[in-house]
């Protein structure tokens, strides 16, 4: 995966490129960069997952920009965080262009449009989706339906130039932003059509102390992967806990 004046270049393969049947005419990206070298940027990124996500990237050592509607609302959720070169906070449109790399954190309202309006400045980029379409009633959490089939999905639809990435579904954001935590003891799924570009967000989410990135199939499986997190909420209500996931023997 080569970045070419701020844009990722991707080189296609052929079938038989990868030893193993999933990743079979997967995109072959040659050259990838350093995890530790991307500048982030977090879209709707002043809500508790995305300052939470930005505080631990930040932290690692990534630079971090806050996206948001508000470019006051992002300036002091950037402060809250400690601010400086690290963490800078301004509208979702210059973070989306500044950035390497993009995580989506909108609420699944404004999603679709969202990211309808940045198809220009975010294509050529890896674009992590973390949304949950969620509802609640009272019985609890459930999915949503998706007419594309999942949140992750819909991003690849309305972003044709940008390569998607499912990714930190799962991750608890009262843990992110707990200051007495160290280690988020938790593995983190990815989900993409891209190998070098989910090998890339494993790295990354791989920089978070105690969290590991685990390939879990294509940008299809999403559905389940989002939906599972109203099984989530559904034990931390019950457990009064901050659960996430461990894939065993991997």
């Amino acid at each position: 995966m080569a970045q070419i004046q701020g844009k990722w270049q991707l080189r296609g393969a052929g079938p038989g490129i990868y030893g193993l049947w999933q990743d079979r005419g997967m995109t072959e990206q040659r050259l990838m960069p350093d995890a530790g070298r991307l500048v982030v940027a977090i879209l709707g990124g002043t809500g508790d997952e995305g300052r939470g996500l930005a505080r631990w990237l930040a932290a690692a050592g990534n630079p971090v920009l806050i996206g948001s509607r508000s470019a006051q609302r992002a300036a002091d959720a950037a402060a809250a965080l400690g601010g400086g070169p690290a963490i800078m906070g301004m509208l979702n449109e210059q973070a989306a262009r500044q950035a390497d790399l993009a995580i989506v954190a909108v609420p699944y309202a404004g999603h679709r449009e969202l990211l309808a309006s940045l198809a220009g400045p975010l294509a050529g980029k890896i674009v992590i989706d973390c949304v949950n379409p969620l509802g609640f009633d009272s019985h609890g959490a459930y999915p949503l339906r998706v007419a594309e089939g999942s949140a992750a999905e819909q991003a690849a639809a309305v972003l044709p130039d940008s390569v998607v990435v499912g990714a930190f579904h799962h991750v608890s954001a009262v843990l992110l932003l707990d200051p007495n935590i160290t280690e988020i003891d938790l593995d983190i799924l990815v989900l993409g059509d891209d190998r070098q570009a989910t090998d890339l967000v494993q790295a990354l989410a791989a920089r978070i102390p105690g969290a590991r990135g685990v390939y879990a199939g294509r940008l299809r499986n999403c559905h389940q992967i989002e939906a599972l997190t109203a099984n989530l909420v559904s034990i931390n209500r019950r457990y009064k806990s901050h659960a996430g996931l461990r894939i065993t023997d991997v």
